[in-house]
């Protein structure tokens, strides 16, 4: 098979035919129910929108594994009277991409980022869905730019 030109914003000019994203277990100190399935799909859905790659559940040309190993909220800056003031939720992921054309450009990696939120809020609705959606679209296009920017 050969590979697919696709020109888009992220710098991407050929593609694999195939790829397969597996279910990224969760495997930080702190679980937080949903995010594994949630962030699997995010980062399935970016290669889809952003290649000309077709999903597939087994034997993909390029394959995404890993697992969440870090979720972590902490303080970030202090106000007057010594109480948080902003706290950041970070989401760290190891990665480990297995290219079956060529092992060279195999690598395992851990992508993180963090989104800050003012300490007054509560990590749930909005603030979580707004958190989650910018965490999970720098990690994604992270991981696509390390895997494929050379294919």
């Amino acid at each position: 098979m050969g590979c697919k030109v696709n020109y888009s914003f992220s710098g991407l000019t050929e593609t694999p035919d195939t790829f397969q994203v597996n279910f990224f277990q969760n495997n930080a100190d702190l679980v937080e129910p949903g995010l594994d399935r949630d962030f699997t799909i995010a980062l399935q859905d970016l290669i889809v929108n952003q290649t000309s790659s077709q999903l597939v559940n087994t034997g993909g040309e390029v394959i995404y594994e890993g697992e969440i190993v870090e979720y972590r909220i902490s303080p970030m800056t202090a106000t007057a009277d010594n109480t948080a003031a902003q706290n950041r939720l970070t989401i760290g992921v190891n990665v480990r991409y297995i290219n079956t054309k060529d092992e060279e450009k195999d690598f395992e990696q851990r992508f993180s980022f963090f989104f800050d939120y003012p300490a007054a809020d509560q990590l749930t609705g909005s603030t979580k869905d707004t958190a989650f959606e910018e965490i999970f679209e720098r990690l994604t296009q992270d991981i696509v730019n390390a895997s494929l920017s050379d294919w």
